[in-house]
């Protein structure tokens, strides 16, 4: 389980496969790009169950990645200014841990958190972003276009079903209207 750590997604499956753990839907020999909801949910599963993983393991590893994809993607040097906005779920803590790790790549970094999740695990998140001097704010900050230069939506995850209720309805009609990379 430890070795699982280092391995890809499409690693991971092919090893969970190679041990008899319940398949997923792709072929064990497909690269893979991204994962299906449906994939992503099996995926966890596995990860959480016969492979020991906890919430907060699996949190950390996505926030980091997710911060590292991001970097990569967009240098410091020219989207300086980001903007994170998380849902009440485990996304919006994987935007949590993205917005500490982007802290510490040297970015300038905002939250907004506008129904925050009264979890000890997501209000230790929230302590730590706190203590590195990062402002959250229930509500999205005016003109984002002009003061941020890149937006991580960290809303809703792959599980997420139903109708989009307030306040993350209007949140995702003013990012519609956003021109910076989401």
């Amino acid at each position: 389980a430890a070795a699982a750590s280092l391995l890809s997604p499409a690693q991971t499956i092919r090893s969970a496969r190679a041990e008899g753990l319940r398949p997923l839907s792709m072929s064990a020999t497909s690269d893979i790009s991204h994962l299906s909801g449906k994939d992503a949910a099996e995926l966890d599963e596995m990860l959480m169950g016969p492979l020991g993983f906890s919430v907060d393991q699996l949190m950390e590893l996505a926030g980091l990645s997710c911060a590292c994809a991001l970097a990569e993607e967009f240098p410091l040097s020219s989207h300086p200014r980001v903007l994170v906005v998380c849902g009440p779920g485990n996304n919006g803590g994987d935007g949590l841990v993205a917005a500490r790790h982007l802290t510490h790549f040297g970015y300038k970094v905002a939250i907004c958190y506008p129904k925050p999740t009264p979890k000890p695990l997501y209000q230790g998140l929230t302590v730590t972003t706190r203590s590195l001097g990062i402002p959250d704010s229930s509500s999205l900050p005016e003109d984002i276009d002009a003061n941020f230069d890149l937006v991580v939506d960290a809303i809703f995850g792959f599980s997420f079903k139903g109708d989009v209720r307030a306040p993350f309805d209007g949140i995702l009609a003013q990012l519609n209207a956003v021109k910076a990379p989401i």
